[in-house]
């Protein structure tokens, strides 16, 4: 395998971050406001389903006791 020279690594970098289509800021506030979106409903679903097996729990706790 050949080596690379820094100054060559340093070009074929740039070439290919020519090559990168970036996004535009729209795109990219929507991206991040889809992600608190879903971050705050997977929150909520979470919040839900952990409260419902505390409750449960604690109702099979109570009848033991």
């Amino acid at each position: 395998m050949a080596k690379t020279s820094p100054a060559e690594f340093i070009r074929q970098v740039q070439t290919e971050t020519k090559k990168v289509t970036w996004p535009t800021r729209r795109e990219t506030v929507m991206t991040a406001v889809m992600v608190v979106i879903m971050a705050t409903l997977l929150g909520v679903f979470f919040f839900t389903v952990d409260s419902g097996f505390d409750a449960i729990v604690k109702l099979l706790l109570s009848l033991a006791a």
